[in-house]
């Protein structure tokens, strides 16, 4: 059975129906193998046949097949894609990973100022994507980001296969959410290419795009930032880090490099503090998350399994697959300390999301069954001071309640499965 054939992706379908010919150049975006070629190239063009669009006004091309290599050629491109356009109707043209493609933005100018044509175009690389034809065409180009797949369209295709929640959150968090993935039937099949993918897609393509010179060196960072998801950090933190358990000396600068290498492909976000009362960012440290579990999990050869820091990274990413802004909350207090004297502290909240005039401030606990832990993970909540609703997420699986300070607890698979959850 082909479970990648059952997931229909309708978030994201939706996305491109109500894009559909509006002048614009839509830009598909996201990591390598999450998906992005079978949204536009299966899933909309299916909707676009059943409209009644012919099959001869698709144009489609993807790059990173040998037998199209010889249209990275622009002027072969334009030759191409001119044959084709032989009446006044319409033509969608899908191009895939348009990245490979040299002056691509000289291209899709010429072809955007037709006006019998709808442009969709793929990549992996936002540096060579989104900002490049944000800035090319003033504002004429229209970036769809998507995510390897939520729990919330997951879970359904695993359980078709007779399995539970439990069960498909463990493989879920283990093996993350690549299509591909999931169809695969064995452990050992699945870690395997897990693992393949990183080293021979990724590390690789991000090393030789970006004329990296020390592999070594980047391939070293990214084994310390997959040991510390979830984990305050900055450039000079990992320099140091480097020199005093790596025995290696990298300086900050190439780091802060390194890691913007990593973010422009897609493979990890930056999560930065927000000073909730101050409304201001805070720039002295960052948190980094995975796009994908099953990545980072075989980045290290899936040896660090902690269920409570993927918990949060998963977390982390359903609320971007929700289109959320997400920060890390930060939250000055004075307290007094043993002996009497007034103290500065900094509490944190782990997740302030925002969209539009709506925020929810999220709290990510593994466990909360003992006072102590109910008090430190309420704590940081009840000093923000305004109110937006307060949420802590829990692994149990638990009905959602309500405690007396007006903080919504929540179980982590409700929270997963319900993209309205927030809502209660």
């Amino acid at each position: 059975m082909d479970v990648k054939m059952q997931i229909d992706r309708p978030k994201y379908l939706n996305e491109l129906i109500v894009r559909k010919n509006n002048g614009l150049i839509k830009v598909v975006t996201g990591i390598r193998r999450c998906g992005k070629s079978y949204l536009l190239f299966t899933i909309y063009k299916k909707y676009l046949l059943d409209l009644g669009i012919p099959e001869d006004h698709f144009i489609e091309v993807a790059f990173d097949f040998r037998d199209n290599e010889y249209l990275r050629n622009p002027d072969e491109l334009c030759k191409y894609i001119n044959l084709r356009i032989i009446d006044k109707k319409v033509y969608y043209i899908f191009l895939d990973e348009i990245q490979f493609v040299q002056d691509f933005e000289a291209v899709l100018n010429q072809f955007l100022r037709k006006p019998n044509v709808d442009i969709y175009v793929t990549g992996s690389n936002s540096k060579f994507l989104s900002s490049d034809v944000i800035t090319e065409f003033r504002g004429r180009g229209d970036e769809i980001r998507i995510h390897p797949l939520s729990f919330s369209e997951f879970y359904p295709a695993y359980s078709a296969l007779g399995h539970g929640k439990e069960d498909a959150w463990i493989d879920y968090y283990t093996y993350g959410g690549l299509a591909l993935v999931l169809s695969m039937r064995t452990d050992a099949q699945k870690s395997d290419y897990l693992k393949k993918l990183f080293d021979e897609v990724y590390a690789r393509d991000i090393i030789a795009r970006n004329k990296i010179k020390n592999a070594g060196e980047f391939n070293e960072l990214l084994n310390v930032i997959s040991s510390s998801i979830g984990s305050l950090t900055n450039p000079l933190k990992l320099s140091n880090t480097f020199k005093s358990k790596k025995g290696k000396s990298v300086s900050s600068s190439t780091i802060l490099k390194y890691l913007s290498f990593a973010k422009d492909a897609f493979l990890i976000n930056e999560a930065q503090r927000f000073d909730v009362k101050g409304r201001k960012h805070i720039n002295s440290a960052v948190k980094y998350y995975f796009e994908d579990l099953g990545i980072r999990n075989a980045r290290l050869n899936f040896r660090q399994l902690e269920e409570n820091h993927i918990m949060e990274n998963a977390i982390y990413n359903e609320l971007l697959f929700r289109k959320f802004n997400v920060d890390i909350g930060v939250v000055e207090t004075r307290e007094k300390d043993r002996a009497g004297k007034p103290v500065r502290k900094q509490l944190e909240i782990d997740f302030i999301a925002n969209s539009g005039n709506r925020r929810y401030y999220l709290q990510s606990a593994y466990r909360m069954d003992n006072e102590a832990k109910r008090v430190q993970e309420k704590n940081s909540l009840m000093k923000v001071g305004d109110s937006f609703k307060k949420i802590i997420i829990v692994r149990d699986n638990i009905k959602s309640y309500y405690d007396e300070n007006g903080i919504l607890i929540i179980g982590l698979l409700d929270f997963l499965l319900d993209d309205k959850s927030l809502e209660r």
